[in-house]
């Protein structure tokens, strides 16, 4: 199940690019940059949020051994 920091990263990366593309049609490079910018920050919230919950459920599956 995905967390937080993955659903809004997600949610920021797309609305990044739709600006982008927005943009790169309209030839408004400000708004193209803020899209790359939004993008870019999306992506990585959205793979720091992959990250933790990878390590979540290493623990989880760690303590679950452990019971045995």
């Amino acid at each position: 199940m995905k967390n937080r920091d993955e659903i809004e990263g997600r949610k920021e990366n797309l609305r990044g690019r739709i600006k982008e593309a927005a943009g790169t049609l309209t030839g408004d490079r400000d708004l193209e940059n803020d899209g790359a910018k939004e993008r870019a920050g999306g992506a990585v919230q959205e793979g720091l949020g992959r990250a933790r919950r990878k390590v979540g459920e290493a623990l989880e599956d760690l303590g679950e051994d452990v019971k045995r």
